[in-house]
Order: C-alpha cells, then sequence, then structure tokens
C-alpha cells in the first residue's frame, strides 16, 4: 500500500522520538509502513509512506528523477533573475542544485493555517514560489532560495510525482493500493 499523508508542521518524519516530540506516529497507525523520501521538521505537505520496499525505492532514489513540486512563502518578492538563478543551478557546500522548474505564484488556494503562524514584518513584504526538483538533499529548496537572496519563510511540499496534497488538511491521510500506486508511476 502507498499512504500519502500531509504532514503538518514540526512533526518528524520518523516514528519514534526520544525527546518527545510529535512523530507520524500520532498520525498514521498502520504498522510496517517507511517513509519513501522526508520533509525537514520545519516543513509541511505530501509524505508518502509504503510497506513495499521496491517501491519505496522507486519513489525515494535520486537515479528515479520523480519530480517534487513545493510551494514556498518568501521575504520579498522574486524577480526574475531570482527565478532565473534557480532554473540556471546555484551553487551549494554539495554541489550545484538546478531547478527544474520555478515561477511565482498567488498564495495557494485552499492554505491552511500553521500553527504557530510565520513571523510578519510590516517592512517586509512576503510572497510565493513554485519550485520543482527531481533531487531532494537535505533542505535543498531553503539552501536554494537562500543562495538565490529569497529567505524562506514557509515550505510546504504540494507533490511527489503523481500524487498530491489535494484534498488532504494537515495530518489527513489516504490509502491507495501497491497496484494503484505502481499504474501510476508508469
Amino acid at each position: 500500500m502507498l499512504i500519502l499523508v500531509n504532514k503538518p508542521y514540526h512533526v518528524l518524519c520518523q516514528f519514534t522520538d526520544p525527546d518527545g516530540r510529535e512523530t507520524l506516529a500520532n498520525y498514521i497507525g498502520t504498522p510496517d509502513v517507511y517513509p519513501a523520501g522526508r520533509l525537514d521538521y520545519d516543513s509541511e505537505g505530501l509524505l508518502l509512506l509504503t510497506d513495499d520496499g521496491r517501491l519505496q525505492a522507486r519513489i525515494s532514489q535520486p537515479r528515479s528523477k520523480l519530480a517534487k513540486r513545493y510551494w514556498v512563502q518568501i521575504e520579498g518578492t522574486a524577480s526574475d533573475e531570482q527565478i532565473g538563478t534557480l532554473l540556471e543551478g546555484v551553487k551549494l557546500k554539495d554541489g550545484m542544485a538546478i531547478a527544474v522548474a520555478a515561477q511565482r505564484i498567488e498564495s495557494p488556494p485552499a492554505l491552511w493555517a500553521r500553527d504557530p503562524p510565520i513571523r510578519y514584518r510590516k517592512t517586509v513584504s512576503d510572497s510565493w514560489i513554485e519550485i520543482t526538483l527531481v533531487e531532494g538533499r537535505n533542505r535543498q529548496v531553503r539552501r536554494m532560495t537562500a543562495a538565490a537572496g529569497l529567505p524562506t519563510l514557509r515550505l510546504i511540499r504540494y507533490a511527489v510525482g503523481p500524487w498530491t496534497l489535494d484534498g488532504l488538511a494537515p495530518g489527513e491521510s489516504r490509502e491507495i493500493s501497491t497496484r494503484e500506486a505502481w499504474r501510476l508511476l508508469q
């Protein structure tokens, strides 16, 4: 099976935590499922879990080149030059990182309030961009936007391959069969 879950802000992508922080166990009761990829503690959005090792590898391995689409709330407004920088690639400590797509967007539709809310500053505006990657290094989107001069305030993964957050409120999940998951990946 494949479980799509809308991971809330400040939830760990694991089932236990010795420090007592919220984990996936607070939201997923299905035993023996494992994340196919990760989301940072400070990030929200679509996380996929499965009990099928081959499916997990197909979704999470970099060689699969499965697109991951992110909604990013940034400080300021991205210029054409900054969007171009994300598309041309930025040099990070662990190598070049290139977005396969990047654009300014309006505030995402049906966006839920974050608890706690992001910090608002009267003197600094914020806006949204959408970034698509085919790799997933540690804190990559945040590091890329920072390198382009666009500090990230909020990060939501909207889609992984053919799956999206549509219809999932924070903490909600839905299951699809392994057969259907493989069919969608074809």
